[in-house]
């Protein structure tokens, strides 16, 4: 099997010569992206840290409430969050907060206008199909190296990295809700005159809202599924202490920052759970 072996297709090759041209021709667009990157995040972590944290708990719960219209959520985020006060954790929660709040704005701004293109152009659908399945199945790790050449050391390569991770989740929810519109609504809107516009935003995206949510809310779980593999790049947040916990094989950090990582993902599922009831 030597043969086969010395006619190896030089994919390693070929990608380290797509990146490195990248990284020469494109440092203007990476800079920018970064600067862009940094600005949201520095926003979302003030927004997060400078108040007291009973204001930003009672926001939440607010929010919560606003979106199920039962007390019952709501009061479980208040006592998540406390909990996280008192395991004193706050700190590097607003900051994981922070990365998957830019990774969602990210990813919804983006995946929702390609799911909508995708569900109209067949063809489109079927060009994206297996950049999604690869965007999906590459190992979370691999996405790391490109994110530490382009964009360094921080918060923002864990966030690009979460993003591409991401990104299919909102893309395939919304071309399948936009693709599952009744057929029968559509041709009543279109009876009655309805522009290729008016469709989109009177009859497809109201019948596809639950698959856009049920996308955000999946959009949101991967990004928390992130801040771990985020911490090793240098981004901050509830990542840091599991790695902190890993290299010195201490088994309290460990089960503490990470049983603060599940209480965090079980509120932000409570907060934008679909069936509301």
């Amino acid at each position: 099997m030597d043969w086969l072996t010395e006619a190896k297709i030089p994919i390693g090759r070929a990608a380290a010569r797509v990146f490195d041209w990248f990284q020469i021709n494109g440092a203007w667009f990476f800079d920018g992206l970064s600067e862009a990157m940094e600005w949201l995040i520095e926003r979302i972590l003030w927004a997060l840290q400078t108040p007291h944290p009973l204001f930003v708990i009672g926001a939440f719960a607010a929010l919560t409430y606003g979106l199920q219209r039962s007390w019952k959520p709501a009061l479980f985020v208040v006592l998540g969050f406390l909990f996280i006060l008192n395991q004193g954790y706050w700190k590097e929660t607003t900051e994981s907060l922070t990365l998957v709040l830019s990774a969602c704005l990210v990813c919804m701004s983006v995946g929702v206008p390609i799911g909508i293109a995708m569900a109209h152009r067949p063809a489109l659908f079927r060009v994206m199909r297996p950049v999604l399945d690869l965007m999906q199945t590459l190992p979370t790790f691999v996405y790391l190296i490109p994110a530490i050449v382009f964009f360094g050391i921080g918060t923002v390569p864990g966030l690009i990295a979460t993003v591409i991770f991401v990104l299919p989740a909102p893309i395939r929810l919304t071309q399948l809700g936009i693709a599952s519109t009744p057929v029968p609504l559509l041709e009543a809107a279109r009876a009655f005159g309805a522009t290729p516009r008016q469709t989109l935003w009177k009859v497809e995206l109201p019948s596809a809202l639950p698959q856009i949510m049920a996308g955000l809310n999946q959009t949101i779980m991967l990004s928390l599924s992130m801040v771990v593999i985020a911490a090793l790049v240098g981004a901050n947040g509830l990542g840091v202490p599991v790695v902190r916990a890993l290299n010195q094989v201490n088994t309290a950090l460990g089960f503490e920052s990470g049983f603060v990582i599940v209480v965090v993902a079980i509120m932000l599922d409570r907060m934008l759970r679909v069936d509301r009831k």
